[in-house]
């Protein structure tokens, strides 16, 4: 039997150099590739072709729920099984919403990510027990209609408001004017209901729908 082909993306080297070392001590599983953010993963699946795909989800520029959206739109797609320290409800869903076929956490042992991938393969949707406790507890909730979704130019400027970026930077990095930009935010802070950029960041961060911004000398984790 041939053994199964991972490609392995974080945007830590040494998460990827221990995932790497643990595959080698298991000869049904072979590491197909690496990469350090989801737009590398997207062109490296086209390329590879590994069986399966464990992501992250908090990368610099294309994050893992936007990578697992691309990779499923691509013929024959490989399932992909999300490997991150998050278990907030929102993170679980847009990744699940996305495509992903299974959701674990950091701390699962060897056996278990080991035998989540094989679950993957064969059509499961392995889930640490974590996970799927917050799964039901959701699902067993009542559903309210949730927030406006914000557009993609919206969620580029308000990444770039993380950053610090003023509407004049934005504008030049984004080829728009800056009032574009200005209309762009406004749109932002009617949807989340919010009156200023701080508040426009804090809320959009809160609901997953951009990453925490990350800093010199170390990230957000």
């Amino acid at each position: 039997m041939n053994p199964i082909r991972v490609l392995i993306v974080d945007d830590h080297p040494v998460v990827r150099t221990g995932l790497r070392g643990m595959f080698e001590t298991d000869p049904g599983f072979d590491v197909a590739g690496e990469a350090g953010d989801g737009a590398a993963a997207v062109e490296l699946v086209g390329s590879v072709h590994p069986d399966v795909v464990l992501m992250d989800l908090q990368m610099p520029g294309v994050g893992g729920v936007e990578a697992i959206t691309r990779i499923r739109s691509l013929p024959s797609p490989p399932p992909v099984l999300v490997l991150t320290v998050y278990d907030s409800d929102v993170q679980i869903l847009r990744a699940i919403e996305a495509g992903a076929s299974g959701y674990l956490l950091k701390d699962a042992s060897r056996e278990e990510l080991f035998a989540a991938i094989r679950s993957a393969i064969a059509g499961g949707s392995p889930l640490a027990p974590a996970v799927a406790a917050r799964l039901m507890t959701r699902l067993g909730q009542p559903q309210s209609p949730g927030p406006e979704p914000l557009s993609g130019r919206e969620l580029d400027v308000l990444r770039r408001v993380s950053l610090g970026r003023s509407n004049k930077e934005i504008a030049y990095e984004l080829r728009i004017s800056e009032a574009t930009v200005k209309t762009h935010l406004q749109h932002a802070f009617e949807k989340l209901g919010v009156a200023d950029r701080t508040s426009a960041v804090t809320t959009a961060i809160e609901r997953g729908f951009i990453d925490l911004p990350r800093t010199q000398g170390g990230d957000a984790r």
